[in-house]
């Protein structure tokens, strides 16, 4: 696990694991009681400057030495359910390299089950050795080499709690997908900055049945929209800023 001023959240989270042979988190320098919990579950607490998303988690992969490695983060819970079946699958010789769960995300505490949020398969179990995490500044992923299989119990994400929380952490992707398509040598458009938002609206709540997580789906796909008319407008500020 990876941190960076989570005490508020950090304690469900080791719980939920503390069964593990080995807990390992990498901590971002907090200002809170993030490290003073972490050690209450683990001597294994590491304090790093932090070098972006992937650099910060391949640093906590790095660290393991269980054979099985379980990449969590601070707002999500293992379950009992979840925990008994990691622990069958990895006690069997399958030849698997990883395994992808189902999660099941909360926005303002109700579970989303439509709006693209559900089953929401994520690559989290994988072998020591066998998996990394793609070096991109936002929306990384687990790469492994090997077959991958499935789980059936879902991984529990309680993400947003708030709009303003949803908003603050909208403008730090934003600039990071930003100045990622800038790298990529993506060139800003009044046509992506206009329909974009529009499509993602449209996906969520329509094609993905927003509309029947009820005002949570409707307000969820706003939400997104603006992210999505934020990420192109700092690419305009990007381009603007290097002429």
């Amino acid at each position: 696990m990876v941190t960076g001023n989570e005490e508020e959240r950090l304690r469900d989270a080791l719980e939920s694991v503390k069964r593990a042979d080995e807990i390992i988190v990498v901590d971002a320098l907090s200002e809170d009681r993030t490290v003073e919990l972490a050690r209450e579950y683990t001597e294994k607490v590491f304090l790093e400057e932090w070098k972006g998303f992937s650099a910060q988690k391949n640093s906590a992969i790095q660290k393991a030495e269980g054979d099985w490695i379980l990449l969590l983060d601070a707002d999500e819970r293992v379950t009992p359910e979840l925990w008994d079946e990691i622990t069958e699958v990895i006690m069997g010789d399958t030849g698997i390299a990883g395994y992808e769960m189902p999660r099941k995300s909360f926005f303002l505490g109700k579970w989303i089950s439509h709006s693209g949020w559900w089953p929401d398969y994520t690559l989290r179990l994988f072998r020591r050795g066998a998996g990394r995490v793609s070096p991109r500044k936002v929306h990384e992923r687990i790469e492994v080499d090997g077959p991958v299989g499935r789980l059936r119990n879902p991984l529990l994400h309680l993400t947003y709690q708030s709009i303003s929380q949803f908003i603050r952490k909208a403008d730090v992707y934003a600039g990071l997908s930003a100045s990622e398509m800038a790298e990529r040598g993506e060139q800003f458009s009044m046509t992506r900055l206009f329909f974009s938002p529009l499509a993602t609206f449209i996906r969520m709540y329509i094609i993905q049945r927003g509309f029947l997580d009820g005002p949570h789906g409707f307000i969820l796909a706003g939400l997104y929209s603006y992210y999505t008319f934020l990420k192109y407008a700092r690419l305009w500020e990007e381009r603007c800023i290097s002429e």
